[in-house]
């Protein structure tokens, strides 16, 4: 995936912080949230060292299912994922941009702007 495929947006808090904050401002929004995949948790259990990396999944069914009733096969990216990560003592969110997922799968303008939602999600997370 090439790097305008991606977006990052720079956090003010921990990864910890970054996370508990982003369940807030989802619960605020009435967005579902899916799971929180800790893999530096799961690393450190199997005695490796990972960097505090987290992926936060979530999503609304009714921005979602239309997208995937039109194209099956766009559930592989949905619900939508952000990686939180720490990039040396700086948290980052990582997540694909809706205008690469809408090419991949071919979305309508319509069904691509259901995607859309993540930038001001994470814009919410990362503010002051």
């Amino acid at each position: 995936m090439s790097a305008d495929q991606l977006v990052t947006k720079t956090s003010p808090r921990s990864v910890a912080d970054t996370v508990a904050r982003f369940t807030e401002v989802l619960e605020a929004k009435g967005v579902k949230l899916f799971a929180v995949i800790d893999h530096s948790g799961e690393a450190e259990k199997a005695g490796l060292e990972l960097r505090d990396t987290k992926v936060v999944i979530f999503g609304a069914p009714k921005a979602g299912t239309p997208v995937m009733e039109a194209v099956p096969v766009a559930a592989l990216d949905l619900p939508l994922k952000v990686l939180v990560w720490d990039d040396g003592g700086q948290t980052k969110l990582t997540y694909t941009a809706p205008a690469a997922l809408a090419a991949r799968y071919g979305l309508s303008d319509d069904l691509s702007a259901r995607l859309a939602a993540i930038g001001p999600l994470t814009d919410a997370v990362i503010a002051g």
